[in-house]
């Protein structure tokens, strides 16, 4: 028989001992006498027989497969992080063998994921969203199913790994204040996500021990679209403010189209700063200051916390990876 096409079977018969105990063998768990596993393993290196993802999986009771949660009510700024958010994990997943399984969910149906580990298609997921109260978590966790959380959150016992954004939004607002901005305004998204309460956390921080300092501050949070971004752009230019931080470039790219709109110059009459240097800004004129993160590399440091975990070794509960300060035109 051609050895590309042996089977657990094959080798089973050959060496007079059961398909259990090959399998067991093969995956080094199981009870069965060492001289046994040394002839089986013997065979096989003889016969060089590498075992299908199938059979391998069945060994080792593994599926190779990762799940990859996504949030279905994605808007069009994060499709850029969930893309290079995925690049990463992906990459960093075929180079161990194994394959990701996507899930969407909300935060009300989360059928998809609840099917894929019903089904035991996955070994382990990774959230790529964090919520103030998180469906896919609590399930998971009520399930024994390991997991990585990208972005912060709060229970302290779950594996997650995110950027420094408050210290990220601190440095940013330090330096626009230090630049002598006296009204100052941040602009944000849901309140229910954790990046969302990050960024004012860091943004709050900023002001924390600047007793000299007797400006106006303002925050708008819940902005869900470029009307509501239109509205408040006339609220800051009634109130003079002098510089506008986006917590992301969709809103960053609404603030500047209704200062466009008004024949505001930017930084000459407004500064304006925002969150992540995307390439939705990537050729706005003046440039627009703000901060890069690294989402492949997070991607990737997610999923090898997760294969870590497979394998049941040790690893840290929060890791938080750094940022770049990219201070441009706009901000000067």
């Amino acid at each position: 028989m051609d050895d590309r096409n042996l089977t657990i079977g094959d080798i089973a018969e050959e060496l007079g001992v059961s398909k259990t105990t090959v399998s067991r063998a093969i995956s080094g768990k199981g009870r069965i006498g060492e001289q046994t596993r040394k002839r089986v393993l013997a065979y096989i290196e003889e016969h060089h027989y590498s075992p299908n993802v199938v059979a391998k999986g069945l060994a080792q009771n593994k599926t190779f497969n990762l799940g990859l949660v996504l949030p279905w009510d994605y808007n069009i700024v994060e499709l850029p992080f969930f893309q290079n958010c995925m690049l990463g994990i992906s990459r960093a997943a075929s180079s161990h063998g194994y394959d990701v399984l996507i899930s969407m969910v909300t935060p009300e149906d989360i059928t998809q994921l609840k099917r894929a580990v019903t089904n035991r298609k996955i070994d382990g997921a990774i959230l790529t969203r964090t919520l103030t109260d998180d469906a896919p978590m609590k399930y998971l966790k009520e399930n024994g199913v390991p997991f990585v959380a990208i972005g912060s959150t709060d229970d302290d016992m779950a594996v997650q790994i995110d950027n420094d954004h408050r210290s990220a939004c601190r440095e940013l607002t330090d330096k626009l204040l230090e630049r002598g901005v006296k009204k100052i305004a941040l602009i944000g998204g849901d309140e229910s996500y954790i990046v969302t309460r990050s960024r004012l956390s860091g943004f709050e921080d900023a002001f924390t021990g600047r007793k000299e300092w007797n400006g106006t501050k303002l925050t708008f949070l819940n902005i869900k679209n470029s009307h509501e971004v239109d509205q408040i752009v006339e609220k800051l230019l009634a109130e003079q403010v002098e510089c506008i931080v986006s917590m992301d470039d969709f809103l960053c790219v609404c603030v500047l189209n209704a200062l466009q709109q008004r024949q505001i110059a930017v930084p000459r009459q407004i500064q304006v700063a925002s969150f992540y240097d995307s390439s939705m800004l990537k050729y706005r004129i003046p440039s627009i200051s703000s901060v890069r993160f690294n989402v492949e590399e997070l991607g990737h440091r997610a999923c090898e916390l997760l294969l870590r975990l497979l394998d049941e070794e040790e690893v840290e509960k929060r890791t938080l990876l750094g940022y770049e300060m990219c201070i441009k035109e706009s901000a000067k």
